[in-house]
């Protein structure tokens, strides 16, 4: 893995002391590229679903003229089965991930030790698609190749396009999805806990969470580099139809 420079060789003198000329002048602007972090990409499927799914089942037990206890009673279930399993999938989604990471790395290592001449090749071929020839080709291989560390990480990052993941980022992800759906389950179950009759709960059930989802959408997008307003128009419409599904469906039924 080709690692950033540390702090130290981030100066022109400090390049200039590692034998790196000093950095070129540029426009007089940082530049700004956005890497959504896994932890926000939790976060995000957490309150889409626990905005999302609630939302739709209190307004399908609306349609079936349930009263407000039983809607607040099935929705903290669902709020409480859903926290589980999506904070279980994503714990088990992250492992996965671990586990393959940690499989592949101990594969190319024994392959170093094994092959190092075709795991040499490999080098070379991956670094020539970037452009490098002749004498300069082959001094990169060798210098790449001389500390094994650097070579696997190499292999792993260009070869098999896999990045390390974080420790305990299993628990993490758990915990976010798992926290985001709580949150955003209990957004469109408030008013049913505080308004006694079913139909004005189930109306300002849906003027908060369309709010929300509109919220929501806007900040996902951003965060994505998305288009905010189609971002959040389109997880309003998202949530508006499964509700609306939901209610026709238990309305149909009920009747």
């Amino acid at each position: 893995m080709v690692a950033p420079p540390e702090s130290a060789a981030e100066t022109p003198a400090a390049a200039a002391h590692d034998g790196l000329p000093p950095m070129p002048g540029g426009p007089p602007h940082e530049e700004s590229h956005f890497t959504a972090s896994e932890t926000v990409r939790d976060l995000v499927i957490g309150t889409a679903d626990g905005l999302t799914v609630p939302f739709a089942l209190a307004a399908g037990l609306s349609g079936a003229v349930a009263a407000n206890p039983l809607i607040v009673t099935a929705g903290l279930a669902e709020i409480a089965a859903g926290c589980i399993a999506m904070g279980l999938g994503g714990y088990l989604a992250a492992r996965t991930d671990a586990d393959h990471y940690t499989s592949e790395r101990r594969r190319e290592e024994e392959e170093t030790r094994r092959y190092p001449e075709r795991e040499k090749w490999e080098v070379a071929a991956i670094l020539h698609r970037y452009g490098l020839k002749g004498e300069a080709l082959r001094q990169a291989v060798e210098a790449i190749a001389a500390d094994r560390r650097r070579w696997v990480d190499f292999m792993m990052r260009f070869e098999l396009e896999l990045s390390e993941p974080e420790p305990g980022r299993a628990a993490r992800s758990a915990a976010a999805i798992g926290g985001a759906y709580v949150v955003g389950g209990l957004i469109p179950l408030a008013p049913y806990m505080l308004l006694a009759e079913t139909r004005p709960a189930l109306l300002v059930s849906c003027a908060v969470t369309g709010v929300a989802l509109l919220g929501f959408g806007w900040l996902k997008a951003k965060a994505t580099g998305l288009p905010p307003l189609r971002g959040a128009v389109q997880t309003l419409l998202i949530g508006a139809a499964a509700a609306a599904a939901a209610y026709l469906v238990a309305s149909w039924v009920g009747g």
